[in-house]
């Protein structure tokens, strides 16, 4: 089910691991009754013992720790990790442990990276739990506070609850807090949370591509991994026609992905024909995924590529404010001024080595978009 505006939040944009870290961190510590926590990629090391010291000190305070951890996303943690949660309380599930027998259900990932304290603060965006993602790569968390909590209240319970999940047994608390804080007009934001359920419900991507449609001033998008759906790209190239400000910012320099890199760069030419104007951020990879329709705003974990809009459970909170628009805007601004700009006469003439990277990756692209 489609999840309804909420009004009356509090929406706060997080930029950068070393403002976002920290702030998790001591969130964690602050958590009086629960914490509910949902990552893709986690592996043992630094910043992972950090995140594991602080739930187990919330366990230890007899705080209510729920952990999902995609099966896949999370091979890279130890058996150690798993029994020191296990130890001290911290009720641990996986999401979709791959099993022979449905080798094509394997593909299905849990890509959602969100916390939930006390019921009453929630964050989401797309950052990991590895040494080597700190410092390295640039992403972006959002806080949410008020009435649109419920949201991530009821997608963290049902996950838990859904038999797509194996381990731990222990119950959840679904209810929101008598005392949630709304927040009146000065600082109230509509809001919702929206996600992604794999092929059987794609909410994210059927809110992205209305939104496309009807963009009457400006059609924004950033994203690390662009593999757009043929369906995505006439969307963008129709909306730059009528005369929509249309812009894409992607990763470059240092991409942990260059197959990737070169099946989206295959779409450059027929984007920039339609009067697109396309970035890559150089300064470091970037794994921010965020889009700004006029005044509306989604950002979280989904990337514009068949893995997150068909494959995999994701999340984006949604918000409709100028003023969160304007903090976004700014922050697109700022990395486009950082980035190579991409120009027809330039790509034109790009070597022919270049175009036969785009081409073998494409082809791959498509076939794994075929798998569907």
């Amino acid at each position: 089910m489609e999840p309804h505006w909420k009004h009356g939040n509090r929406i706060t944009l997080i930029p950068d691991s070393e403002r976002f870290i920290p702030e998790l961190l001591e969130a964690i510590g602050n958590a009086e009754a629960s914490v509910w926590f949902e990552q893709y990629l986690i592996e043992s090391g630094r910043v992972t013992r950090r995140f594991i010291d602080a739930l187990i000190r919330a366990a230890n305070r007899g705080v209510e720790v729920r952990v999902v951890l995609d099966s896949f996303g999370a091979v890279g943690l130890g058996q150690r990790e798993r029994e020191r949660l296990s130890a001290a309380g911290v009720a641990l599930r996986h999401y979709n442990p791959f099993m022979m027998r449905r080798l094509r259900h394997n593909l299905s990932r849990n890509h959602r990276k969100m916390l939930l304290v006390d019921r009453r603060v929630a964050y989401t965006g797309g950052y990991c739990l590895t040494d080597d993602y700190l410092g390295d790569w640039f992403d972006v968390v959002v806080r949410a506070e008020g009435p649109v909590v419920e949201d991530w209240i009821s997608l963290l319970a049902d996950l838990w609850e859904s038999s797509r999940t194996r381990g731990d047994k222990a119950p959840i608390n679904r209810t929101l807090p008598a005392e949630a804080e709304a927040f009146g007009s000065e600082g109230g934001m509509p809001a919702r949370l929206v996600h992604n359920e794999g092929p059987s419900d794609k909410i994210i991507r059927h809110s992205l591509h209305q939104r496309m449609e009807t963009a009457e001033q400006r059609l924004w998008m950033y994203t690390p991994y662009f593999l757009p759906s043929r369906q995505l790209r006439r969307l963008v190239c129709h909306a730059a026609q009528r005369g929509v400000d249309v812009r894409l910012l992607v990763a470059g320099k240092g991409h942990d992905h260059p197959s990737v890199r070169y099946a989206g760069q295959r779409h450059f030419g027929e984007l920039l024909d339609a009067g697109i104007r396309i970035y890559e951020y150089q300064p470091r990879f970037t794994h921010a995924k965020f889009c700004i329709v006029d005044d509306w705003v989604t950002v979280g974990s989904c990337n514009f590529d068949h893995w997150s809009l068909h494959w995999n459970l994701e999340a984006n909170v949604e918000v409709e404010h100028a003023d969160f628009a304007d903090e976004v805007v700014a922050l697109f601004e700022q990395h486009s001024a950082e980035s190579r700009t991409i120009k027809w006469e330039d790509w034109a003439r790009r070597p022919n080595a270049q175009r036969y990277r785009e081409r073998l990756a494409a082809m791959i692209s498509a076939w794994l978009a075929g798998l569907r």
